[in-house]
């Protein structure tokens, strides 16, 4: 009866008069110039301003625990609980808020590329450039489609309201709350755009496992001959760079599914970040920002409004919103074939990981729950220097359920399929971050050229003794003296103190998953 009243509430609230409906994105651009919400960039992109919040709130995030939900949740510092009582006074005062606005505008679209699994949503947003970039990020319906859309998920927007704590039970102003039971996302007292899109991703995340499919927080391609990459990585590590290949068409650059269909794109648009964007280095990304897409955060020159990409004074999170159809070499529709590669990017700052290696089954399901890579001294306020950082399955923060579902999904699919799994560093060689130096781009793309091609295959290798990686002994394009990583280092003794090291953190990381076999939890080597 909840869900009907929920349904039915958000039904009257767009039968209103100041409801905008489907704008197109010419029409959004006016809005958001007439509104001054942003301005108009010289490339013909709308730049906004997010305020404080330049990136998304993790400690304001909640799921409504609900009946139908609460024995599967993954609860705790991540997927934190908020009763069904604050939810539904934050709900009511947000609607009575939007029914006071001017304009409301509501986009209707769908997330999820292959038709069999895709959700029909609708976005309502106080924002006329929120509901662009609902429009560019998100999968848009045909005008057949759109006649008969019927939505599942709505997600409700409103940055200027401010929640206060003591009445309406949140941590501070900005809240993010996932009713699954109401299928409603409230977002409030935050401008940050992306918060819309990884909520809509962590829904995702909860709804594809019941139908047999695996969400994964990964960009994916396809080459010439029809083979299927995906390439996990947190930030730092490439994955934007690495799966940008004049030589491979795009399916996706961030969220997908794989189900028994194969790979699918979950969203319609690209959300990249574009701090130091330069056209020599990432040409794609740069002619995609154009009319229509939106810059957030990005400084623009006043008297030419040309966009500074390499000014961070707003936050170095800088980002822009815009179709996949913006992009030239893509695969249309977003769906392909079951990967046949996938490669997991670190980029170890402590120089002790190989820079390629083959992994099993079982190493790959380790590495997918540990999701490692390095902070660097500097990227963050407090880091003085490199860390290790652990996400599981790339993408801790947007997973309703246990990591080790995914994980288990993952191992069962690899054996099913036959995928290849690589362990690729794009990190440090020769010693630590400081001492050594960064992993060559260019063998770094020789030797994901050399695993996609199948070149690696039936490569001899032996055995890291500390992580019991496979590594290749012969790369085409790469010394193989590179390959193996204490062979890089001019101390032995100081590589095999840090390697043992790094090893422990894995172990120590490890520990909080529970239920995994022992075959799984060992993999990581000798002391992981």
């Amino acid at each position: 009866m909840a869900q009907i009243r929920v349904k039915n509430e958000v039904d009257q609230l767009l039968q209103g008069g100041n409801i905008q409906f489907q704008l197109s994105v010419p029409r959004l651009v006016e809005k958001v110039l007439s509104r001054r919400e942003g301005s108009l960039t010289a490339t013909g992109a709308v730049c906004a301003s997010t305020g404080k919040y330049t990136g998304r709130s993790p400690r304001d995030k909640f799921i409504v625990k609900e009946a139908s939900t609460a024995g599967s949740i993954d609860w705790g510092s991540v997927n934190e609980p908020v009763s069904d009582e604050v939810f539904s006074r934050l709900y009511t005062k947000v609607l009575d808020y939007l029914r006071g606005k001017e304009e409301v505008f509501v986009f209707k679209g769908f997330a999820g590329a292959d038709k069999k699994y895709r959700l029909p949503i609708q976005v309502i947003n106080e924002y006329a450039w929120h509901n662009l970039f609902a429009h560019q990020l998100f999968i848009n319906p045909s005008e057949e489609e759109l006649e008969s859309h019927a939505a599942e998920f709505t997600i409700i927007s409103v940055p200027d309201f401010k929640a206060v704590p003591e009445l309406d039970g949140t941590r501070s102003e900005a809240f993010i709350m996932i009713s699954f039971e109401q299928r409603v996302i409230l977002i409030g007292g935050t401008q940050y755009a992306g918060e819309m899109k990884k909520s809509i991703f962590s829904v995702m995340n909860y709804l594809l496992p019941e139908k047999g499919a695996l969400p994964m927080h990964c960009s994916a391609n396809v080459g010439r001959e029809g083979d299927v990459a995906l390439f996990f990585g947190l930030s730092g590590t490439g994955k934007t760079t690495l799966s940008a290949d004049p030589n491979r068409r795009l399916i996706g650059d961030d969220e997908h599914g794989w189900s028994s269909n194969g790979v699918f794109n979950i969203e319609g648009g690209c959300y990249a970040k574009c701090i130091n964007l330069s056209k020599e280095k990432e040409p794609q990304i740069f002619n995609a920002i154009r009319f229509g897409s939106v810059l957030e955060n990005v400084v623009v020159r006043q008297e030419t409004g040309t966009p500074d990409y390499n000014d961070g004074f707003l936050t170095e999170n800088t980002r822009a919103a815009y179709p996949i159809g913006a992009i030239d070499n893509i695969v249309v529709p977003s769906v392909a074939g079951h990967p046949n590669t996938i490669v997991f990017l670190t980029a170890d700052a402590f120089g002790v990981l190989p820079p390629i290696s083959k992994l099993s089954k079982e190493q790959a399901m380790y590495h997918f729950l540990s999701g490692y890579t390095s902070k660097l001294a500097g990227t963050e306020r407090g880091v003085t220097s490199p860390e290790a950082t652990f996400s599981a399955c790339f993408g801790s923060p947007f997973l309703p359920l246990p990591a080790t579902r995914y994980a288990e999904m993952l191992g069962e699919k690899i054996d099913e399929y036959n995928t290849r799994v690589y362990l690729v560093n794009t990190g440090w060689t020769g010693g630590n971050y400081g001492t050594g130096s960064r992993i060559k781009l260019a063998y770094t793309r020789a030797m994901i050229q050399a695993a996609l091609e199948g070149e690696l295959n039936d490569a001899e290798t032996v055995r890291d003794e500390i992580f019991g990686l496979k590594i290749p002994l012969h790369v085409p394009g790469v010394p193989d003296e590179v390959l193996m990583p204490v062979k890089t280092w001019a101390n032995e003794e100081m590589y095999f103190k840090q390697a043992r090291d790094l090893a422990e953190k894995f172990k120590t990381n490890f520990k909080k998953f529970t239920g995994v076999s022992s075959e799984i939890e060992e993999i990581g080597g000798p002391l992981a």
